[in-house]
């Protein structure tokens, strides 16, 4: 934390405590909080500290593109509890999660910046990408907001895109990649490793019949995941697990998808607890099989090339390392 305050999450702007008023702001979607979004956040904690005030997030909910749709269909990589766990773990002393509608949208820039940046933040510097853009017909480009912070009396910077190959890291990039069973290029463009949780509930066991005990959760109906098996770190409690997990049709008539995870050396009853998953590889796609020996036997193979996966994976960043669920030494950012 910039000021040594705990950690603070707001939903709206209506009434933002003094410890985060005069702070250092990044504005933006940031569905990812990837690595293009984290080298806006290391400018927005480095100004933060130069001036000795809080640094603040500034973000966005539902987003802007499931709004304007007819009903929600973005493959989201952070709701709103996970873009608040990374960013806490990058060390700001709190999240703003502004409620989007179209009523938002249709806000003139110059309210925008009024209201929200100036009146209910007291924001002394605002950070934001080259791509940022607010307000009624979204007026609101970097040069307008770098010319109010002129006018209004607060420090802007404006952070270029971040190039990764032939094109900017973008969480389009990352959903692209997640879809195509690119684990590995994904958790490299998020500089973690891609994670989501859900509520366990009771399937239909055949898991453990076969000997393969599954915690399972239902996944957004947006998820646009690739369907096969993954080696996967799991986090139940205070424990955190290797595993080996499947997505995507199932061989045995279920009306919805799972996410089946099969943790190693785990035997309890978790049915209605969080499970945790970070996505360590992608194994293999979806097979049929023509007996239950096929399956059972294809079934060892993937949690042997699991377990080998789980050994090698290690923190892709400080960030990652601050989640808990990839062991191994931290590397430098």
């Amino acid at each position: 934390m910039t000021s040594g305050t705990a950690f603070t999450r707001l939903d709206g702007l209506d009434s933002v405590p003094e410890t985060l008023r005069g702070g250092v702001v990044a504005i933006g979607n940031f569905d990812g909080c990837h690595r293009g979004h984290q080298h806006v956040f290391a400018a927005t904690l480095e100004m933060a500290r130069e001036r000795g005030v809080p640094a603040v997030v500034l973000t966005f909910e539902p987003h802007p593109r499931d709004v304007f749709a007819p009903e929600p269909f973005l493959y989201r990589l952070t709701p709103a509890d996970a873009k608040a766990a990374l960013v806490e773990a990058l060390g700001f002393d709190g999240i703003a999660i502004m409620p989007f509608s179209r009523e938002l949208s249709g806000v003139e820039a110059e309210d925008f910046v009024s209201r929200h940046i100036v009146e209910a933040l007291g924001a002394s510097g605002v950070v934001v990408g080259a791509d940022f853009h607010f307000g009624k017909q979204r007026r609101g480009t970097p040069d307008f907001l770098r010319a109010e912070g002129k006018r209004r009396g607060f420090a802007v910077r404006v952070m270029d895109m971040l190039d990764e190959g032939e094109a900017p890291v973008s969480s389009s990039r990352i959903r692209e990649a997640l879809a195509a069973g690119e684990v590995e290029a994904a958790n490299a463009l998020l500089g973690y490793h891609h994670f989501f949780s859900g509520t366990v509930i009771e399937g239909d066991r055949r898991g453990r019949e076969l000997g393969f005990p599954t915690a399972n959760f239902a996944l957004p109906g947006t998820c646009q995941l690739a369907q096969g098996v993954y080696a996967v770190k799991a986090r139940i409690g205070g424990g955190v697990f290797g595993g080996v997990a499947a997505y995507g049709k199932p061989m045995f008539d279920n009306t919805r998808p799972p996410f089946e995870t099969f943790l190693f050396d785990f035997d309890a009853d978790i049915y209605g607890e969080t499970l945790e998953v970070a996505l360590i590889g992608f194994i293999r796609g979806q097979m049929t099989f023509d007996s239950l020996d096929g399956l059972i036997a294809q079934m060892k193979k993937d949690t042997v090339e699991a377990r080998i996966m789980i050994a090698r994976a290690a923190p892709l960043s400080r960030l990652d390392a601050a989640l808990g669920m990839i062991d191994g030494e931290k590397p430098l950012d």
